[in-house]
């Protein structure tokens, strides 16, 4: 025996002592039995099934919430018209028929708070 063959041989050996066969980690290519990959395939079908209803669901919440936004900035410019016209009739020397039930519901309102 060499003495340059002897870390060779120690390389050889595992943890336990004995020699390692050549084996090889991970899988190996063609082991799979067709039936395995049958229900692979059907679970990655499932899977995109469930996929594509999460997104549908999610794509109904985000419709429904853009209409609702949308139906808000439609109320405030109504609103916001309705403060334009009562604005200009102020200015003209008239009392809007809304701003003195506008006022009355303030006072209300802050009476409820206090």
């Amino acid at each position: 025996m060499d003495v340059d063959d002897f870390p060779a041989q120690e390389a050889a050996l595992d943890n336990e002592g004995s020699k390692r066969e050549g084996t090889k980690r991970g899988r190996k290519p063609g082991r799979k039995a067709k039936s395995d990959m049958k229900a692979k395939l059907e679970r990655s079908r499932q899977s995109a099934r469930e996929c594509r209803a999460r997104k549908k669901l999610r794509y109904q919440y985000l419709e429904e919430l853009v209409t609702n936004r949308e139906k808000a900035v439609i109320a405030l410019h109504r609103e916001l018209e309705q403060y334009r016209v009562w604005a200009k009739e102020l200015d003209e020397g008239k009392v809007p028929e809304g701003v003195l039930q506008l006022i009355e519901d303030q006072k209300v309102k802050k009476n409820e708070q206090e």
